[in-house]
């Protein structure tokens, strides 16, 4: 029983900006204990080149261990996964994952850092992915990052914004996740985005919001996307996080304060609270540092 849906991207997008690599046995214990302390949805890890992303160099042989174990908890149809392209596409196929996700960007300056492709060149890489990926019955999911702001471009616009996001979601995705990559949103400036994207035929129901906390504003955001009537949100447990391309970018909202606002306002998550604050501060020692969660240290 839930009012919204809190999609788990510590164990992918948290690990992923760690300096440190964390081993597999960890990174599976991590996301087991995700899952049984009620978190719906666990991002589990990307198939992206280990020359770009080591910390995730591990991610086959981390999918088999959590659909090997039979007593294992995991959410219905597995674990999404992020997939850069069609190499990535196929190690998932090979794993039987049905849930894949693509990570886009509504600027040039990150698309072209990111991915090495220009902002319309993006499309065309995406595009068989997606494509192939429907055809075997797996389900989509598009980010778009930068959509608040660019460490090299400033301000970015949001008609740019919401064509960029459009053109991902239209390729053939259930859901498009819209990314505060350097955290420089504001709450007005949710609005009027979830307005402008809804304005051009994406309802609600399939939009996401993923934000990122350094200047403080990621529960404050999240905040006036529940208000404007988004149900699903990106966090990560402890607050891990970054982006590896953009040196900018600090820790993710932290799950276990999103949890605590939702319950606050009588929202049901289906989370254990308890449970996420105890596989924060246990990471957190895994990693050996504290977690920048504010709910973790108030009760750790």
């Amino acid at each position: 029983m839930r009012d919204v849906t809190i999609y788990e991207v510590g164990p992918r997008d948290g690990l992923q900006n760690e300096s440190a690599i964390v081993p597999l046995d960890a990174k599976v214990e991590f996301v087991q204990r995700l899952v049984a302390a009620g978190l719906p949805v666990v991002e589990a890890t990307s198939f992206v080149h280990p020359t770009w992303v080591p910390q995730l160099a591990d991610a086959a042989e981390l999918i088999e261990r959590l659909g090997a174990d039979p007593d294992s908890a995991r959410p219905p149809g597995g674990h999404p996964v992020l997939v850069p392209n069609e190499r990535g596409l196929d190690r998932a196929l090979e794993l039987g994952c049905q849930h894949i996700a693509i990570f886009g960007s509504a600027t040039e300056s990150f698309a072209q850092r990111n991915l090495n492709r220009s902002l319309d060149e993006q499309f065309a890489m995406f595009e068989p992915t997606v494509n192939r990926a429907r055809a075997a019955g797996l389900d989509v999911r598009a980010y778009v990052s930068m959509c608040f702001g660019d460490p090299w471009e400033g301000d970015v616009p949001i008609a740019q914004v919401v064509e960029v996001g459009k053109r991902l979601f239209d390729l053939g995705a259930s859901q498009l996740s819209l990314g505060d990559t350097i955290g420089v949103g504001t709450a007005g400036h949710v609005g009027d985005l979830l307005t402008a994207f809804n304005d051009a035929g994406l309802p609600d129901d399939v939009l996401a919001v993923h934000f990122h906390d350094t200047y403080g504003q990621a529960l404050a955001n999240a905040y006036a996307a529940w208000q404007h009537g988004v149900r699903t949100f990106d966090a990560s447990a402890g607050g891990l996080g970054g982006c590896p391309y953009a040196e900018s970018a600090t820790g993710n909202l932290a799950t276990e304060d999103l949890v605590w606002m939702f319950r606050g306002l009588g929202v049901e998550t289906g989370v254990d609270l308890e449970a996420l604050v105890a596989t924060s501060l246990w990471m957190a020692g895994v990693l050996g540092r504290p977690s920048p969660s504010r709910v973790v240290t108030a009760l750790g």
